[in-house]
């Protein structure tokens, strides 16, 4: 069986494997990010993970924004929340100040 081909002709394993590498590039950077790049960042991070658990934060502002972020990106699968995250990384440091 042929892997499945994703956005850029990618198997599976190198959209996984770009995937984690924009992870770590978030990770590793120690520059404050702009409120709406981190929700989207936490809700295709999230789908991409198949992590459905609640936002924990303490405070429950934040936990709203959360999950207004988790609405928004409902309805896209899991490899499509990779290659939204791995696009919106590549184009944050692209495009930053």
């Amino acid at each position: 069986m042929k892997p499945l081909l994703h956005k850029n002709n990618m198997t599976s394993e190198e959209l996984e494997i770009k995937f984690r590498d924009a992870v770590d590039r978030i990770n590793a950077h120690e520059e404050p990010f702009p409120a709406d790049t981190l929700l989207k960042l936490y809700a295709y991070y999230k789908k991409a993970t198949n992590d459905y658990g609640r936002p924990k934060s303490r405070d429950a502002l934040i936990n709203a924004f959360k999950t207004n972020a988790l609405f928004q990106a409902e309805d896209i699968s899991q490899d499509k929340a990779k290659q939204q995250y791995i696009e919106l990384v590549d184009n944050y440091f692209l495009y930053r100040k």
